[in-house]
Formats: C-alpha cells, sequence, structure tokens
C-alpha cells in the first residue's frame, strides 16, 4: 500500500492533537509513516504508533534548535526520499506553512495550504478547502510532484489504531539555504486552558463586552466549556485582549467543534477566521446583528446576563 508522510508537531516528546489528527487523515490515503524531530522526537514514537503510524523516522539533531524553519525542511526532503510518498501532510500553523511552501519549491511539488479535509480521489489526493472567508468550498489536486498539505487542525477525530511504529532514525544533511538562529526563549505564560487553533470549543468576545474586565464571563464559560478564549479584531485594538487570541482574517483561523461568539457583530474580518466552525452559537443584544445570519443557534440578549446563567447551568449539570 502506499504511504503517506506526516510531519509530527511535538514538544519534549508530547504530540500536539493536530498530529495526531493527521494520521487519521492518512489512513484514508494509505499508510502513515510519522516524521518527527526535536529534543524528545524518540519518546513520541510510541504514541504514534498506537494512532495508525506504520513507520516512525526520528531525527533529534541540534539543528531544530538552534534554527527555525530550514532544518525542518532538510528533514522533509531527507524523509521524502526514504519513503517516496503519496502526499506531505503538516499541521497548518504559520511556521508548518513556510515549512510546506519551502518544501514545494525544493521538490518541484504543488503546495496546497489550510485544508479542511482530504479524501482519496483518482490521479491523487484531493484537497478540500474554505476560500474567500468561507464563502465557498473548493476541491483541488496537485498537478505536479509530490502534494504537499498542511491541514486545519479540527479537520479530522482523533482516532486510535494500534499499528507497528517501527523506528527509524532518519539521516538528515542540513545546510539547504540561509536560517533564523534562535538567540534566546523566554516560557510563554501557561493560561491552563486548551491552544486556540486547536481547541474543540473557543469561546469569543468582542466590543459588546465593553472592557477588558468584561472578558470575565467569556473566561468562565470557556473553563466551563473546557475550551479556549478568543477574541474579535475590535476588542484587541482596543487593548482589552491578547492579540495572540485574536480570531479573524488577521489573527488566527480557528475551527473548532463549537464556536460562541460573544458581544461580536459578525463583521467579514472576524468571520474569515471562524466560519468553518462546525456548530456556531451566538450572544448578541442587537438582532440585526450580521453574526446571526451565519449560526446554528442565536440568542438575543445581554450577555453579561445570558453568560452567567448558561456558565452556572453547565457547572451544575457537571457536577
Amino acid at each position: 500500500m502506499a504511504e503517506v508522510l506526516v510531519f509530527v508537531d511535538q514538544v519534549d516528546g508530547v504530540v500536539r492533537k493536530p498530529s495526531l489528527e493527521l494520521l487519521a487523515v492518512a489512513r484514508r490515503l494509505g499508510e502513515p509513516v510519522a516524521l518527527v524531530v526535536g529534543a524528545g522526537a524518540g519518546g513520541a514514537a510510541g504514541v504514534l504508533g498506537g494512532h495508525g503510524a506504520v513507520r516512525v523516522l526520528v531525527s533529534e539533531a541540534a539543528e531544530f534548535a538552534e534554527l527555525l524553519v530550514v532544518p525542518k525542511v532538510d528533514a522533509l526532503v531527507a524523509a521524502v526520499g526514504v519513503v517516496s510518498p503519496v502526499a506531505v501532510l503538516l499541521p497548518s500553523s504559520g511556521e508548518n506553512r513556510e515549512v510546506a511552501a519551502r518544501l514545494g519549491v525544493r521538490l518541484g511539488s504543488g503546495v496546497l495550504v489550510d485544508a479542511v479535509d482530504v479524501v482519496a480521489g483518482e490521479g491523487g489526493p484531493v484537497v478540500v478547502q474554505s476560500v474567500f472567508a468561507a464563502g465557498f468550498s473548493v476541491r483541488s489536486r496537485v498537478s505536479r510532484g509530490v502534494p504537499v498539505v498542511t491541514v486545519k487542525p479540527n479537520a479530522a477525530a482523533v482516532e486510535e489504531v494500534a499499528a507497528a511504529g517501527a523506528v527509524e532514525e532518519l539521516a538528515v544533511v542540513f545546510g539547504g539555504g540561509p536560517a533564523a538562529r534562535v538567540v534566546s526563549r523566554e516560557a510563554r505564560a501557561v493560561s491552563g486552558r486548551p491552544e486556540l487553533a486547536e481547541a474543540a470549543v473557543v469561546v469569543s468576545g468582542g466590543r459588546g463586552v465593553g472592557g477588558a474586565e468584561g472578558f470575565g464571563v467569556v473566561e468562565a464559560l470557556a473553563d466551563a466549556l473546557g475550551g479556549a478564549v478568543g477574541a474579535s479584531r475590535a476588542a484587541v485594538d482596543a487593548g482589552w485582549y491578547p492579540h495572540a487570541s485574536q480570531v479573524g482574517q488577521t489573527g488566527k483561523s480557528v475551527s473548532p467543534q463549537l464556536y460562541v461568539a460573544n458581544g461580536i457583530s459578525g463583521a467579514i474580518q472576524h468571520r474569515a477566521g471562524m466560519q468553518t466552525s462546525k456548530t456556531i452559537v451566538a450572544v448578541n443584544k442587537d438582532a440585526e446583528a450580521p453574526i446571526f445570519d451565519l449560526v446554528d443557534f442565536g440568542v438575543v440578549g445581554d450577555l453579561f446576563k445570558v453568560l452567567p446563567q448558561l456558565t452556572e447551568e453547565i457547572n451544575h449539570r457537571k457536577n
């Protein structure tokens, strides 16, 4: 059976959820072969084998910690030479889109980014993308070289499927071009909430929260649901919430199972970042807000009355 190369995001041996989702996507196309690089890469092999990887290619070279982007491309080029895959899949992120673009140039291959689905088709994998602020779905196929595809988080469910997971050390030749060097690191403050782009539930606040203190009710609901907190551009520009939490065309693109928009009008800039969410709920006191044209469920009301009641009910049912 044909093999599919999956690039794995991991930190100290802990595999991030979007990479496990990619293994499920890869199984639709062939046999998944995982590539995992960086410190702790070898510790990820067991998890990857338990989620369908028939082979796990590992490299823990120091270059992955010292340099940005280019060493990962070098590793992928080496892995493609070993595997001869029918496709290369990467979790979609800012860095991985650059990795994919550089890999496409090196291989002379077509690149498709931000896929929401990948399925088998005649002539190669068929990639589904949401375009024009998620107003249209496009089905595309790479016509030259090995398809290189980045896939959005939450595009598939994680599947535990036992496979061989045979570990192989990958020999990588570094030096594929100039690379930015890491000169310092600073630990990010830990909120205890899931990563915004990876979260299955996202609760966002907009101009309607009225100020930074208004995000308290948004955070409380997110915590009750075990979700991440997002913000509209208006709220971020006003300094009410960090830019890292912005959802939208100039922020992060999310596709959770549940998206709850609170006090957000639904401008096209925001919709572009969340319209592919599976279920969308909005709370807004303006019954004519454009967001209501998009949602599966809408509540016309004061978010400072609605959200505390919803949070209380959720916590009551959890207990």
